[in-house]
């Protein structure tokens, strides 16, 4: 389990964004326990997360997991007990039952037959009512998407851009979790949704002289208008961010991806 150290702020969207749509789980958590796995080589994502959840959950525990001793080893002097320490596991979450998994950069290293049993492996762990945030993104946060699932499955899918840097929305493509990103052909939903972002986002051009945030906003109003079951607010799209339900985009044709579900 590896994780690129190019830009130590590489993860702030995911964790705000979990912040905002898990907040309740942690408020609500009776042990508000979160593992990030496989941090990688450096700590510094897993002190950042542990940061960004105590504004949701003072007493928020964050664990970081790596598989290799080393880079355990490497990550102590970061931690800052109880609310922030460090060990060694995979997919089985070192026998810990989190609330809140984030696994970013991970399952990308892994074949597509191997998704579903580490989402089994990991949800499996999780507290009753838990959740895993499983994800990529580029090495300066630019791109990234994730996958919101529970136990039975898959429930969303995000896209997001950094809209400064963003040319088009095809790029967003490249940074899709491991469970999508050989899906993407013509007649798949995936496909479908990108393609949709990419015509709102040309249709919306003359919207550029009021920023990229404005002409985002139409494209997703643009996409949602076209029938796609978009489930954030607009307050999420002004950050570069959609989110759209899972069956939307689930490969209909793929039986790895119907066994957990």
């Amino acid at each position: 389990m590896t994780r690129g150290t190019t830009n130590p702020n590489r993860l702030r969207r995911v964790d705000n964004w979990i912040a905002a749509t898990c907040g309740d789980l942690l408020r609500d958590a009776r042990d508000p326990l979160v593992v990030d796995l496989g941090y990688g080589a450096s700590p510094v994502t897993v002190v950042e997360l542990r940061a960004r959840l105590a504004a949701v959950r003072p007493d928020v525990r964050v664990v970081g997991l790596e598989i290799d001793p080393v880079r355990v080893a490497a990550a102590m002097p970061a931690a800052d007990p109880p609310g922030l320490t460090f060990g060694r596991g995979g997919f089985e979450l070192a026998g810990l039952r989190p609330v809140l998994v984030r696994a970013f950069n991970v399952l990308r290293q892994y074949a597509e037959p191997e998704v579903v049993p580490a989402w089994r492996t990991m949800t499996g762990a999780l507290a009753p009512g838990g959740v895993l945030v499983e994800g990529t993104c580029d090495e300066l946060g630019r791109l990234a998407s994730w996958l919101l699932v529970d136990p039975s499955g898959p429930r969303s899918l995000t896209l997001a851009a950094r809209l400064s840097t963003l040319d088009s929305p095809a790029t967003l493509a490249e940074r899709l979790p491991k469970a999508l990103i050989h899906h993407n052909v013509p007649g798949t939903g995936v496909n479908g949704l990108v393609r949709a972002l990419e015509e709102g986002w040309r249709d919306a051009a003359p919207y550029a002289t009021f920023g990229p945030r404005q002409r985002w906003r139409r494209t997703v109003e643009a996409v949602r208008a076209a029938g796609w079951p978009v489930l954030d607010r607009p307050a999420r799209w002004r950050l570069g961010e959609i989110t759209v339900a899972w069956p939307a985009v689930a490969p209909p044709d793929s039986e790895l991806l119907r066994e957990i579900s």
